[in-house]
């Protein structure tokens, strides 16, 4: 069986080089077919021990947020990559961004630039969404209400202590709309404020919600 049979029913998630020295078991030297792999762009490395189909393969990639959830895990795609992926912004997001229970980290490969950005639990595990993209494609990503919270606590020197300071952040850092974030759950965000860092910066983002 030739390795593109073999791999096929893996391929729209990373796979593991544990799994692929599983399906390689036969070959007298799988390191060495793995490199070989690489080299012919059969497979991509997206960090050490993690891959990818390549494009000879002629096969379903996963989706770059699936990816973003594996490359780190635990995590949640969030931030810009969120707000865009719901449309809050206009601005399309160039490097994926994710929070996660780990330390932050930054990867760079050919799928692209993946950063990660550490928040404590229980905060962390509120409005996490399971998107399925298709049916062996599931990924997590923030609601849009906990990747504007999440952007406020992200982001360095912000701390929201007027309507209007809160209003400019939103609309003239952000290009956030009105009609956009009058559809956010405000109700939804209070529950989380008491386990959440910035709490202050988020009652003030909440009330601001609240008066649109």
């Amino acid at each position: 069986m030739d390795f593109r049979t073999m791999i096929k029913e893996y391929a729209e998630a990373p796979i593991s080089r544990h799994l692929i020295l599983e399906l390689l078991s036969e070959y007298q030297s799988p390191n060495d077919k793995i490199s070989e792999l690489i080299k012919s762009n059969e497979l991509i490395s997206i960090r050490r021990g993690l891959y990818i189909t390549g494009p000879k393969m002629d096969l379903p990639s996963p989706e770059p947020f699936l990816i973003a959830n594996h490359l780190r895990g635990p995590s949640y795609v969030s931030l810009e990559s969120a707000l865009s992926y719901w449309n809050m912004i206009p601005e399309r997001a160039y490097e994926i961004s994710s929070v996660t229970i780990k330390t932050s980290k930054k990867y760079k490969n050919q799928v692209g630039r993946f950063s990660y950005q550490k928040l404590k639990t229980p905060y962390y595990s509120y409005g996490i969404r399971s998107i399925e993209s298709s049916p062996k494609q599931t990924m997590l990503v923030a609601s849009p209400e906990k990747a504007l919270c999440d952007k406020v606590v992200l982001t360095p020197k912000i701390n929201l202590r007027s309507i209007k300071q809160t209003r400019e952040f939103l609309m003239d850092d952000l290009r956030m709309d009105n009609e956009v974030l009058s559809k956010l759950h405000t109700e939804v965000m209070e529950l989380w404020i008491k386990n959440a860092p910035k709490k202050r910066s988020l009652e003030m983002l909440i009330k601001t919600l609240i008066e649109l």
